[in-house]
């Protein structure tokens, strides 16, 4: 893509705004930089990218857009906001960080991973899996770790292991992986999206753009993935966790097995994970798919599985305290999540759940705790609103606090000795944090300073 002296806006200065400003630079363009932060607000910013030349219009809404050529948007933010607005009025080219490092990438080995939840499990899951193999490999996307420079630097064999929101998917255009994966669909984001249509719709960007000499790998076990997969244009391949498919990866008895259409061949028995929980053996099999098609050998991938532990902030042990053991799921950030997370740890359970207001409902969260969740103790903006979803299935047990670490003390009172204490928020962090790893690092920091006799 040629950019040379075209006037870029990036909108948004987080993670993926410092990549994206060193790869214009390198690209040669105008860059124009937009954030609602000051300056002063945005110090540790301008240091990392050193003596780039700029024109910066901060904490302010108002900017001239008449010469401007494209604009690379920070993921999160929403449709509503007025300078994207504005670009739309007068048909400027609006796209994420993932869409321009499609279009100036060197290589076709791109995988792409998206989904509800699961993602950033099997983003770290696949990228040690090719590590293993002796590939070049680039983690990156929502993971945490802006693309684009990762992009300007990386050559034809490398490959990149990508976790894609549904934020970064919804400005996409030509975008188009090798392999793309999608683990579930559960509502989320509705207050960004719109609906549950919209965010769909923004999921399955992840492989419109495909063809027949690329693969999608989808969850057969998702009633929603199961009717996506009619508008597939590529090598699909399933993964279930609970039936045997003619073609795919699946778990028969105690293996997990790869079907070619022919053969079946054991990958690994599952009481060798290392990861517990149904949801945690989904993220595997649609790993295995992965490297699977992309021709990884079944040695490398045996060995990442006996080893792998998962990621931090998901369903992470903590601390045992007399008997009482505390889990870290900061990254629960839906219901649907945190019932996956419920499934996972042993009850009896005490819940500290809550956080920002995302639009979706918590009956269904409620539904799941069927006796393993003795106690829960709300926090956050929406603590009132799953206090109201409790009561209406008749669970009582409900604590409201105002902090983390009124919640933490609580809890430790709370529980007797054989309990786990889960935080799982099925909710964002945003309003008391600034993401769910800040959320997850207080949580174990408060854990970790409990003093009790």
């Amino acid at each position: 893509m040629y950019l040379k002296n075209k006037r870029v806006l990036v909108l948004g200065l987080g993670v993926s705004g410092l990549s994206t400003v060193k790869a214009l630079h390198s690209l040669g363009a105008h860059i124009v930089v937009s954030d609602k932060k000051t300056e002063e607000e945005l110090v540790s910013f301008f240091q990392d990218i050193g003596e780039i030349y700029l024109e910066k219009h901060l904490a302010t809404d108002n900017i001239d857009l008449e010469e401007v050529d494209l604009i690379v948007k920070s993921p999160g933010i929403p449709p509503s906001n007025p300078i994207l607005f504005k670009a739309n009025s007068r048909n400027i080219e609006i796209i994420t960080d993932i869409e321009l490092a499609y279009r100036i990438s060197k290589t076709e080995n791109i995988v792409a991973i998206t989904g509800t939840n699961g993602k950033t499990t099997t983003t770290a899951l696949v990228a040690e899996i090719f590590k293993e193999a002796n590939y070049k490999t680039h983690v990156s996307g929502n993971i945490g770790v802006g693309i684009l420079w990762d992009m300007i630097n990386s050559d034809k064999d490398d490959f990149f292991i990508v976790e894609a929101s549904s934020f970064q998917l919804e400005n996409t255009i030509h975008f188009k992986p090798k392999v793309s994966l999608i683990t579930n669909i559960s509502p989320d984001h509705l207050d960004w999206h719109g609906s549950i249509n919209n965010y769909i719709e923004a999921k399955k960007k992840i492989f419109i753009n495909q063809d027949q000499g690329d693969f999608t790998v989808l969850n057969y076990e998702d009633e929603k993935l199961r009717e996506m997969g009619k508008d597939i244009n590529s090598n699909l391949i399933w993964f279930s966790s609970s039936r045997i498919l003619d073609r795919g990866v699946y778990k028969n008895e105690n293996n997990i097995v790869i079907n070619d259409g022919k053969d079946e061949k054991a990958v690994i028995p599952c009481n060798e994970l290392k990861l517990p929980g149904k949801h945690n053996l989904e993220n595997v099999l649609g790993g295995v798919a992965i490297a699977w098609v992309m021709g990884v050998e079944l040695e490398y991938i045996r060995r990442v599985l006996k080893r792998f532990q998962g990621v931090e902030h998901r369903i992470e042990f903590v601390r045992n305290i007399n008997g009482r053991s505390f889990y870290n799921d900061s990254k629960g950030t839906n219901p649907d999540s945190t019932t996956r997370a419920i499934e996972a740890i042993e009850e009896p359970i005490i819940l500290i759940a809550g956080g920002y207001d995302k639009g979706v409902e918590f009956d269904g969260l409620i539904a799941s705790f069927r006796g393993k969740v003795k106690g829960l103790i709300l926090l956050g903006q929406t603590k009132n609103k799953i206090r109201e979803a409790a009561l209406r299935s008749e669970f009582e047990n409900i604590h409201l606090v105002e902090s983390m670490e009124e919640a933490v003390n609580l809890s430790y009172k709370l529980a007797l000795g054989g309990d786990n204490i889960l935080l799982s928020p099925a909710c964002a962090s945003w309003g008391m944090y600034k993401d769910f790893e800040e959320r997850g690092i207080d949580f174990k920091r408060l854990v970790h300073d409990l003093e009790v006799k």
